[in-house]
């Protein structure tokens, strides 16, 4: 993971953001938007990728805003010359499609941090909210770490646990936000086909996750499938929170089981990592194992901590290996986490965590 290397400020000490769209009147609405705030200025404006190549290399941005599809030039194809040849912080701009979200997933695995909706030009009373969406995910960003394109099968993966009843018994909850998706994947990927099974919250919206948890299940020896109400839990099996909803876990009787609400955000997010953390401590205790990835803002501190008090073995990603080292710092600082582990381990310390849990099993 590097540093970013254009961190530097201007001398006014503003975040410098291009915007590369194709629309005029977006990349009018993004300008305003980034205009508005006191510590960020739009330096430029491309209407593709062509224009924007020599754009960014004159004015040296801490951050480029880039249109998932356009013209001259795929955005794929941009996003990843400039990651190989000139490392800076992106935020995508797709469409809430199909094809906009399997793009922009795509563009995650690139190096892009993150992305927002396309906006729409007769925003009214959402105006203000996607505004300030934006400016956010453009200040992460200016300070973001730059991860390099993790190929799927760069490990060999993990061997069979070999216990059911470690299997069925035990549960893994994970959480993150912005770096999450390729971190999620990258942990999964070398979980073994008997693993416990997984909830998942990942800070993303609707439309997107059930593209996530498909892209993911091709990628994995685990059955990767966005959650639905009241689902038994399997081993070997991750269940993704839905973008519009919150998911719980719950008991019932000798079972794992799902459970989606449309209850109001917590910490401006739904699904939010501190819902599923919160229940999994009431409803697993000392059968689950918490893990907090990387991620801005504070999400899931809190409901970590109440699973590490309920005898859950908690876990948090180190800052090196993070995109952004908020989430995972908030948690480490609340007294939330028993260990703080790089991506590159986490999955084999999860598992060793779990044949601990089964050796504890024998020996009661």
């Amino acid at each position: 993971m590097n540093q970013n290397p254009t961190a530097a400020r201007s001398p006014s000490g503003k975040i410098r953001a291009v915007i590369v769209d194709d629309s005029a009147l977006v990349r009018k609405m993004l300008a305003q938007i980034i205009n508005s705030q006191p510590d960020m200025e739009a330096v430029g404006a491309a209407p593709d990728p062509i224009a924007a190549r020599e754009m960014i290399r004159a004015l040296d941005p801490d951050v480029i805003t880039l249109d998932v599809e356009m013209p001259k030039m795929d955005g794929l194809e941009f996003l990843e010359k400039l990651m190989r040849l000139r490392p800076t912080p992106v935020v995508m701009v797709s469409t809430l499609t199909e094809k906009g979200s399997e793009t922009t997933l795509r563009a995650l695995e690139l190096g892009a941090v993150d992305f927002v909706a396309k906006p729409k030009i007769d925003l009214a009373n959402g105006l203000m909210e996607y505004a300030r969406e934006i400016t956010d995910k453009i200040r992460v960003a200016s300070s973001a770490r730059l991860r390099r394109a993790v190929p799927t099968a760069a490990k060999a993966g993990l061997p069979a646990l070999d216990d059911r009843g470690v299997s069925t018994e035990k549960l893994l909850v994970i959480g993150a936000s912005t770096g999450g998706t390729e971190a999620i994947r990258e942990l999964l990927a070398d979980l073994p086909p008997d693993c416990p099974a997984i909830l998942i919250a990942q800070h993303m919206p609707e439309g997107f996750t059930r593209s996530f948890a498909q892209r993911l299940d091709k990628q994995c020896r685990i059955t990767v499938s966005e959650a639905a109400h009241d689902e038994r839990m399997q081993p070997g099996h991750a269940y993704i929170a839905p973008g519009h909803s919150h998911l719980l876990l719950r008991r019932s009787g000798a079972s794992f089981v799902t459970e989606l609400s449309q209850a109001d955000p917590v910490n401006r997010h739904r699904p939010s990592v501190e819902v599923l953390f919160s229940s999994a401590a009431k409803a697993a205790g000392p059968n689950a194992i918490g893990v907090i990835l990387t991620g801005m803002g504070k999400d899931g501190a809190l409901g970590l901590l109440e699973m590490r008090r309920a005898g859950a073995h908690t876990f948090a990603q180190d800052e090196e290996s993070c995109v952004v080292f908020g989430m995972p710092k908030e948690a480490i600082a609340a007294g939330a986490v028993d260990e703080v582990v790089s991506l590159s381990e986490m999955s084999r310390k999860v598992m060793a965590q779990f044949a601990l849990m089964r050796k504890s099993r024998v020996r009661a």
